[in-house]
């Protein structure tokens, strides 16, 4: 846990992913840390920018391969999410999926597999440069 002024407000985090189970973990992940407040969660790139222009969150964690993902070009997601820190995750560590991570303007790219470990860093990181 990082130590805050008692003023600042929990950084607000958007989560989206298509599978339910793996939405439930990154909140339980990320309710561990009182620095972080999930705001709002995504199934679908639709979801997720609906969530977006309702809740402009300061950080987005979303997977990179979602069942609407063939209907957006990275470029006009990197556009809508530009007022977020992206954090992406992705069971695929291959070639095409750190192209795409950098595509849509991810700040960090996360194996799945290691979010326990990783997550809480990474959007600590990711919103406060350190």
């Amino acid at each position: 846990m990082i130590a805050k002024n008692r003023s600042e407000s929990p950084i607000g985090v958007l989560v989206a992913d298509d599978c339910d189970f793996i939405r439930r973990a990154v909140r339980q992940i990320l309710e561990s840390e009182s620095s972080i407040k999930v705001v709002g969660e995504a199934s679908t790139f639709v979801e997720l920018l609906q969530m977006v222009d309702m809740l402009n969150p300061p950080v987005v964690v979303t997977d990179l391969h979602m069942p609407d993902e063939q209907n957006f070009d990275p470029q006009f997601l990197r556009i809508q999410l530009l007022d977020s820190k992206v954090v992406a995750i992705s069971i695929w560590d291959d070639e095409e999926t750190h192209a795409l991570a950098e595509k849509i303007g991810a700040i960090k790219l996360l194996d799945k597999s290691n979010l326990h470990a990783e997550l809480i860093p990474a959007i600590l990181h990711s919103y406060t440069g350190n």
